[in-house]
């Protein structure tokens, strides 16, 4: 069985004095987080749909990023209040739908940074074959497949988190499964689909353009390949501590229920809460890359120096394919020239059989 289903890990008196550790450290850091991430998320949107004129594929990935961490950041208020109260106060609905949207971040975060990877991977190996990039429908329908995979895939999330009563009364609102492979089933999937999975694919494509960037003409596209790098490796530094206790927690469900490791990893849930809010921390940072990689337009573009810097990109992005689009009108300029001249040679033969 779960912890939460024997023996609650917030009535461990040996473990009381951390899980309200845990809760304050939570609270702290949550509400930063609201204050820098809320106004972070929606100058970035402002950014692009009011000021941005070139919208790239990877400034659209972008736009998507923030409205998804925009849209987290807002909820922050209901789980500062939970964390604060270390009581779960806004009913069963809630507690279902504020959970599932969290895990709808998650999965958009990670599937919208891969997205970003394969198509800087396809940009710079062959960029004259990235033609599904190019069409902004393709694009759309490629975002709103993904969008449909991420609901999908949160589902576990609305079916596995219930209301749980303490002893005294409490309410919490906590992950209830009824069976330990339904907790390894649930928290495996999130690990694996979420994280695991999605970085292969990320290390995988960053490895391969790194080296495509080594290359001389490819300089130029260091300094947005370094934002996004940046961008990766927060997301990966700021989640990969929820994994670590979601794994902890699978190994402890597998564990046979009355033995000393499963009794030691058990109150590994105590720590949730801190893991959980540092996940957050990962939607508000990415505002504040941007911003630092984006200063020196500051002086001279004022309050657009975030549109300057998506428009730069996209100038970079398409700086493959516009050499190769150079390539193929200078043959066609040649094919065309050789026409024209062979038929001013046929013409002028024709000529001088008419006059001789």
């Amino acid at each position: 069985m779960t912890e939460e289903n024997t023996t609650n890990p917030f009535t461990l008196d040996n473990t009381q004095k951390d899980s309200m550790v845990s809760f304050a450290i939570g609270t702290f850091i949550l509400a930063i987080v609201f204050l820098l991430g809320v106004p972070g998320n929606l100058f970035i949107i402002w950014s692009i749909l009011a000021r941005t004129r070139k919208r790239s594929v990877t400034t659209l990935i972008i736009l998507n990023l923030a409205c998804a961490d925009g849209a987290i950041m807002c909820l922050t208020v209901f789980f500062i209040v939970y964390l604060a109260k270390q009581s779960w106060v806004f009913g069963r609905f809630m507690c279902k739908l504020l959970f599932y949207l969290c895990n709808t971040n998650m999965y958009a975060s990670i599937m919208l940074i891969t997205l970003m990877s394969l198509h800087r991977l396809a940009t710079v190996l062959r960029p004259q074959g990235a033609h599904i990039f190019r069409r902004r429908r393709n694009v759309l329908s490629i975002l709103i497949v993904l969008w449909v995979l991420v609901f999908a895939l949160s589902i576990p999330a609305l079916i596995f988190r219930e209301e749980i009563v303490e002893n005294n009364n409490r309410l919490l609102c906590l992950h209830n499964h009824t069976d330990p492979k339904y907790e390894v089933f649930h928290l495996s999937l999130e690990t694996v689909v979420g994280f695991l999975l999605p970085y292969a694919i990320i290390v995988s494509s960053y490895v391969c353009i790194l080296q495509r960037l080594r290359q001389t003409q490819f300089k130029r596209r260091l300094r947005s390949e370094k934002l996004i790098l940046a961008i990766i490796i927060t997301f990966a530094a700021f989640w990969l501590p929820y994994h670590i206790i979601n794994t902890m927690q699978v190994v402890s469900a597998c564990a046979p229920e009355h033995s000393q490791l499963h009794e030691k990893l058990k109150t590994i849930y105590l720590y949730r809460p801190t893991t959980s809010s540092l996940a957050f921390i990962s939607s508000c940072a990415n505002p504040v890359l941007y911003a630092l990689a984006g200063r020196s337009y500051i002086r001279a573009d004022g309050l657009s120096f975030m549109a300057r810097l998506f428009e730069g990109t996209a100038l970079e992005i398409s700086n493959g394919t516009l050499r190769f689009q150079r390539k193929v009108s200078r043959a066609g300029q040649a094919v065309f020239m050789l026409k024209n001249c062979d038929s001013s040679a046929n013409n002028t033969d024709r000529k001088t059989d008419r006059d001789s």
